[in-house]
């Protein structure tokens, strides 16, 4: 046996000259958390809230699918009718049973400008309403406010309302569980360096477990991508937040027009947009900071041949967004609900089959012909289990084409995790 050239001295050596890049992995890229991501966020007026618009909402989507034939016919006609048979069933049931993942009550561009006893009114009567949609178990698994922005001119008009929804919402329970936070039109590592501020003092004073409020950043100014010295405040915000910002939320429109794009080309799909989404994307990669792609403001009311275009235009740029690994986006309209869904289960139905027999052949070797690499099983496993927790697949024709229960997947998809309960 030929003796090792390097003894124990030389190693250690190695380890401390790494021990900061052990840190830094370990802390700053720690993977995502195995958490459930919506597959979209609703944006509606915060004083429109109700108890019972999450169901409206899907009544409303039903009501305009079977206006147009039914959910067979729409998914024929936005292009996905080798898949209508399929995906029919399942949207209507999630029409009638969860019809919005992630529900936003907009104190900002939705809301507008109003009278600050007004503001003040309806956010505490929000967050009156979202402690009662929550005990009476009819709120949507996430629902939070998006309050004004830290820029001078709203700064503290926005504070005032975050502070007095927060503390109305404490004092009527506790905090729901899917509760989101969204900080709009992020310029500076600093305004999201003040909201961490302000999140521990919230906690303090509301009795609140440190660490327990988090936030989204809205990304929607062209300073965030590259800022006066150059650097990528993006990615610098994230690192700079201690671990409370939980997602970056691409806009469509303020970013736009932040660069001078003409109204008729702001779009999603338009260069600049993909440009800042493809920044976001490396900046939160194994952060475990989830990314948003923003909406499209042509919505499927009206006219029939306006309905139908707006609805052959949101389901592309949903599968447009999915494609580019962008598993959220923005709705600003129960008409978009029906493509939301069709679109996304279509993703994960299409490329279900594939990704099963793959993962049956890594966890089982039932297919000597394919050989993956624990990345890609661990990428597998997550496409499958985002299809579940949508509703797009079901936990039985995960059993059956894999042969592992979701549990196993679940670990699979998020190694870091201890526990993690099944989809069932």
């Amino acid at each position: 046996m030929a003796a090792s050239t390097l003894g124990e001295a030389d190693l250690a050596d190695i380890d401390a000259r790494l021990a900061g890049t052990d840190t830094l992995l370990s802390t700053e890229y720690p993977g995502d958390d195995g958490s459930r991501q919506p597959v979209h966020t609703l944006y509606v007026p915060a004083d429109r809230f109700r108890l019972d618009l999450p169901a409206q909402s899907g009544q409303a989507a039903a009501a305009a699918v079977a206006e147009f034939g039914g959910t067979v016919a729409l998914a024929q006609a936005v292009g996905l009718g080798a898949l209508a048979a399929e995906l029919a069933p399942l949207v209507d049931a999630k029409l009638e049973r969860e019809p919005i993942e992630d529900l936003r009550l907009d104190f900002e561009d939705g809301y507008g400008t109003r009278p600050d006893e007004e503001e003040d009114a309806d956010a505490i009567l929000a967050a009156e309403r979202v402690a009662a949609a929550v005990a009476a178990g009819v709120a949507p698994p996430f629902i939070g406010i998006r309050f004004k922005c830290f820029e001078a001119p709203t700064r503290r008009r926005g504070i005032r309302t975050l502070d007095l929804f927060l503390s109305t919402l404490v004092a009527n329970g506790p905090l729901p569980d899917g509760l989101v936070l969204t900080l709009p039109k992020v310029t500076t590592v600093e305004q999201v360096e003040a909201m961490v501020s302000l999140c521990e003092r919230f906690e303090e004073r509301l009795g609140l477990p440190a660490g327990r409020l988090r936030f989204e950043v809205q990304m929607e100014t062209p300073q965030l991508i590259v800022a006066a010295d150059g650097s990528v405040p993006v990615a610098t915000l994230l690192h700079r937040a201690d671990g409370r910002v939980s997602a970056l939320h691409y806009g469509t429109y303020d970013y736009s027009a932040s660069l001078q794009i003409a109204a008729a080309y702001q779009s999603m799909e338009h260069p600049a947009a993909d440009f800042a989404k493809q920044v976001m994307q490396v900046a939160v990669a194994e952060t475990g900071v989830r990314i948003s792609d923003g909406s499209t403001n042509v919505i499927p009311v009206g006219d029939p041949d306006h309905v139908l275009e707006a609805w052959t235009l949101h389901a592309r740029l949903v599968r447009r967004s999915l494609e580019r690994g962008y598993y959220q986006g923005w709705d600003l309209h129960a008409a978009q609900l029906p493509t939301r869904y069709l679109a996304t289960y279509a993703f994960y139905r299409e490329g279900f089959a594939a990704a099963a027999r793959r993962l049956d052949n890594y966890l089982h070797g039932s297919d000597a012909t394919i050989m993956d690499e624990p990345a890609t099983a661990r990428a597998l496993a997550r496409f499958v289990v985002r299809g579940l927790e949508c509703g797009a697949l079901t936990a039985d024709e995960v059993r059956a084409a894999t042969g592992s229960e979701p549990a196993e997947l679940i670990r699979l998809a998020h190694p870091k995790l201890n526990t993690k309960e099944a989809v069932s």
